[in-house]
């Protein structure tokens, strides 16, 4: 059996941990400065590169709740109003569709105080959904977090190996059901390459869409599925309570705490991580634009949002203004391709 379907998208992470891409992409995650990208504060910061606090902020998780962007969103929020930097943040979840609906949203939002988060999962929904609304639609503001993916399944499941999983995949096809998030997402272009490296034919591959982590996890505590695959945050603590049982992780090392090997080590030569940032209304002026770039160079310098990413187990993937910008541009090449090879969008 064939075990070389070797994709790898990009989560550029820091220095201490090598970003991965999917044709291999190294990026160095720029510091947190409130700068445009230029080394120069920009408009709306103070002299030690603090942005001013904003009154009332609004912040769109485009899922519904329990689900990585909403964690992250949440996790802004607490931050936000802990560090002093907005007096009030509004969270509201926008859910469907990989995210395109409250991108949709976000495309007609005219507020220089709004947020929403995003990241690699809106990338390809907006192929496999097309979108009419795209990522050209926003203003980039920053990468922030990168996290591996996980594969788990029910503790009850016959399954005690990723092998085990592959091979049931190869014996009867569309029998076996892989929960995760909106189609076109980190968690389908995984299963879908977990199935190409398994020589399963992508066609032959079942994959439950669900619009939040809550709902892909009651799926699988209910049985509902054979297999799910998630942000690791979302599935850790059924985990550790051992409701669920982990076959593999996507990065290129284990995690603590998890008792599971990386897919490459079980023999699937496959590495992925996925990325969450922020971006905001179309059409901002450029003062705006710079204040809510400040602004979250703030969030990401600060002791309270180093605690969130200790206690969610996100790395830090900081990249802002103009250089996350282009990011975004190169990713969605990279995604399309990818999306294409595996069949998900022609």
């Amino acid at each position: 059996m064939s075990r070389t379907a070797h994709r790898t998208i990009a989560s550029g992470r820091t220095a201490a941990i090598t970003a991965l891409s999917i044709t291999v992409l190294a990026l160095t995650a720029c510091g947190g400065t409130g700068d445009d990208g230029s080394g120069t504060p920009g408009a709306g910061a103070t002299g030690d590169g603090a942005a001013e606090p904003i009154a009332r902020l609004q912040l769109m998780a485009p899922a519904d709740p329990g689900g990585g962007w909403d964690q992250t969103a949440r996790a802004m929020a607490a931050t936000f109003e802990e560090e002093g930097l907005a007096d009030s943040v509004q969270v509201t979840n926008v859910g469907g569709a990989g995210g395109t609906v409250g991108l949709a949203e976000l495309v007609n939002e005219r507020s220089e105080e709004f947020l929403m988060v995003m990241g690699l999962v809106m990338v390809g929904a907006i192929e496999t959904n097309q979108s009419q609304a795209t990522l050209d639609d926003t203003t980039p503001i920053a990468r922030l977090t990168a996290e591996d993916e996980i594969v788990v399944v029910p503790a009850e499941s016959p399954y005690e190996t990723i092998d085990d999983l592959v091979a049931d995949m190869q014996e009867n096809g569309a029998a076996v059901s892989i929960a995760g998030g909106s189609a076109g997402g980190t968690d389908h272009i995984l299963a879908a390459l977990i199935a190409q490296a398994g020589d399963v034919p992508v066609e032959d591959l079942n994959y439950v869409a669900y619009a939040g982590g809550g709902e892909s996890l009651a799926a699988l505590l209910g049985n509902q599925v054979n297999a799910g695959i998630s942000g690791v945050g979302e599935y850790a603590e059924q985990v550790k309570a051992g409701e669920l049982r982990a076959l593999a992780v996507s990065g290129a090392e284990r995690i603590d705490e998890i008792d599971a090997p990386t897919l490459t080590e079980a023999g699937l030569d496959i590495e992925l991580t996925n990325w969450r940032g922020i971006v905001g209304p179309p059409e901002l002026s450029e003062e705006a634009r710079q204040r809510l770039i400040d602004l979250v160079a703030a969030l990401h310098e600060s002791g309270a949002w180093a605690t969130q990413l200790e206690n969610n187990g996100w790395a830090d993937t900081y990249l802002s203004g103009d250089e996350f910008e282009a990011f975004l541009a190169e990713e969605e090449t990279r995604v399309l391709a990818v999306l294409e090879d595996i069949g998900l969008v022609q």
